[in-house]
């Protein structure tokens, strides 16, 4: 797992700069800041060993690379940082017969609450192979997948009404289960459960009778507020 390095104000100035120009020189860059040159200068390394800008010896200019254009493009250039974007993750409703393979999960948030398994799409992977490979760390199965469609949430606060969460699920279909099921896993148990028992359960995911029509083909695309208390979350 990678992680971004923290970017210093000034440096996100520079990189702001140059998202708009080919390149600029030291001093071209150096005036949209209120550094001294030896500060300017410890940024501008700072930027070259991240491997956000790089320096043309010929010109002596500097420009982005490819990672510093990719970070740079996040950039809310009204108010020079970051955007918050939503997660993006999948979400496995994998039905057998009459079954459907749901989780407990174990660790926070939302610890004790019942649902069906999924987690975050990494970098570079197809929204299937997550799935896939989600559905073989947690319960050491494989099955047949097939994308169904998108539901879209945002988790607020029954205390202050404030946004918490704003999750893009990819739900995918799984049928044919092969391999045998482990009991549990790191933040977590799985079971097979009747989806009346399920929708019986007092503590489940507020979404999850969206996730499940969704999951079994019964509609494609759903946004939706879940609300939340500061002991559920």
């Amino acid at each position: 797992m990678t992680h971004e390095v923290k970017i210093h104000e000034a440096q996100t100035t520079i990189l702001r700069e140059l998202l708009f120009i080919p390149s600029a020189s030291f001093s071209e860059l150096q005036k949209k800041t209120p550094l001294e040159s030896d500060h300017f200068k410890f940024h501008i390394a700072r930027l070259k060993d991240e491997g956000y800008v790089e320096k043309d010896t010929s010109t002596g200019h500097y420009s982005l690379t490819h990672k510093g254009k990719e970070y740079a493009n996040k950039l809310d250039t009204d108010k020079n940082e970051i955007e918050r974007q939503p997660k993006s993750a999948v979400i496995i409703v994998l039905h057998n017969d009459d079954m459907v393979l749901v989780q407990e999960r174990l660790k926070h948030p939302y610890f004790g609450f019942w649902g069906y398994p999924g987690g975050k799409i990494r970098w570079g992977e197809t929204i299937l192979e997550a799935a896939a490979r989600e559905l073989k760390e947690e319960t050491d199965l494989s099955a047949e997948l097939i994308y169904r469609g998108v539901y879209h949430e945002h988790v607020e606060s029954a205390e202050t009404g404030e946004i918490i969460e704003d999750k893009i699920f990819h739900i995918v279909g799984a049928t044919k289960p092969a391999g045998k099921m482990s009991d549990n896993f790191e933040g977590g148990r799985n079971a097979w459960m009747a989806l009346a028992e399920l929708e019986a359960k007092g503590k489940k995911y507020h979404s999850t009778d969206i996730e499940t029509n969704i999951g079994l083909g019964k509609a494609s695309f759903i946004e939706s507020r879940q609300i939340y208390t500061k002991e559920q979350f």
